[in-house]
């Protein structure tokens, strides 16, 4: 289990990791992946499961990529992937993996730019939508509308449902 002070700092330290890559491939774009799971404990089976299938999904999807740089901490896993495409375009590539692979909503590709992550909303797509409800993700979070154990359940059941397949 994490502290939330051990979280803020693996967030400063991901923005910085960033910044970096920004400045050392001006001309790429950069993909940051990490993955969905609330609560304290952000390394488990499932985190790790769920990492390694994004992993390979980006890879796929871009396979002629300028940088690559997997972390593997207890703060949660992190992917960086430089590639070769205009941010609007990987915004695209990448909400296709959100939206379509199996796995893809406990996913989180963001592209990062120097004006810091596209939204969905940039490309003309909604907000993702709470595991649980129909409701967006986003709010449902706020609000703190399910609790822990139900979305982590949803969570077992989704990664469950795709290594039975």
């Amino acid at each position: 289990m994490i502290t939330l002070e051990q979280l803020l700092q693996s967030r400063e330290e991901r923005a910085a990791l960033q910044q970096s890559f920004l400045r050392e491939y001006p001309d790429g774009t950069l993909l940051c992946l990490t993955v969905q799971l609330p609560g304290p404990e952000k390394r488990n089976e499932l985190s790790l499961v769920i990492a390694d299938a994004a992993v390979k999904a980006v890879r796929e999807l871009f396979p002629a990529r300028i940088a690559e740089e997997l972390r593997d901490l207890e703060t949660g896993f992190e992917g960086y992937f430089v590639v070769q495409l205009e941010p609007l375009d990987a915004k695209h590539a990448v909400c296709g993996i959100e939206d379509q692979h199996p796995l893809g909503r406990l996913m989180d590709i963001d592209v990062v730019t120097e004006e810091g992550p596209l939204s969905r909303a940039a490309i003309g797509l909604p907000e993702r939508k709470c595991l649980l409800c129909d409701r967006p993700a986003r709010e449902c979070m706020r609000a703190r509308r399910h609790t822990l154990d139900e979305l982590l359940r949803a969570i077992e059941d989704i990664v469950l449902r795709q290594q039975n397949q």
